[in-house]
């Protein structure tokens, strides 16, 4: 029992930090600069609950892509991992502040896009999560990925519910600081699927 609890927080934590929560954040409290307090709150909503069915989707659907495409796991982890950390490299060199900017300007409903897609579920967290879905060789591992997701976007909606609090608390800068802590991160479950997927090449 312990075993599945221990697996179990170690799939949330990984799946919180793809979601880049610090990040999402940024460009939540960004484009609601103008909101009131209700309306941010009703938007976390809307936000955590899209990113949500889509990362269900892709995670217990994304598997029948290896096998229409004939991609191999291990070619996937390979490209999912770098392409992880690009995204990783991003959010420590600052980029993300330049998509920030340019999300500001939207005015339509921002809760699907940009803020649940790209913004949370971007390309990177997609292959990632296709690889944990492809990994999920049993009834047990996939109800324990499907409970890491939901909890991984309670925390994240508890972060972005509390968005007023967490403002005033942090200011700008600890959130930009943060945001470059879940890249760092983020490179390191980056190297990690490169590594599984380059031995899985050598191996076969």
């Amino acid at each position: 029992m312990l075993h599945y609890v221990s697996d179990l927080i170690s799939v949330s934590l990984k799946f919180f930090f793809l979601l880049t929560p610090f990040f999402v954040l940024s460009m939540f409290l960004s484009v609601t600069k103008d909101y009131s307090s209700e309306k941010r709150r009703l938007l976390a909503w809307k936000v955590v609950t899209a990113a949500l069915i889509a990362c269900m989707v892709i995670l217990l659907f994304g598997r029948w892509i290896f096998y229409v495409f004939g991609i191999t796991l291990n070619a996937f982890r390979i490209g999912g991992g770098v392409l992880l950390f690009l995204s990783a490299i991003q959010l420590v060199g600052g980029a993300a502040e330049k998509v920030k900017n340019k999300s500001s300007e939207v005015e339509s409903d921002i809760a699907v896009v940009p803020l649940a897609i790209p913004v949370t579920v971007g390309p990177a967290t997609t292959g990632a999560l296709m690889i944990f879905g492809a990994d999920a060789n049993s009834i047990c591992s996939l109800l324990i990925y499907t409970g890491g997701l939901l909890l991984a976007h309670t925390a994240l909606f508890f972060i972005l519910r509390g968005s007023d609090f967490l403002q005033k608390i942090l200011k700008h800068q600890g959130i930009v600081i943060l945001s470059k802590l879940t890249g760092l991160i983020l490179s390191a479950l980056a190297a990690e699927m490169i590594f599984t997927g380059a031995k899985g090449f050598w191996l076969q």
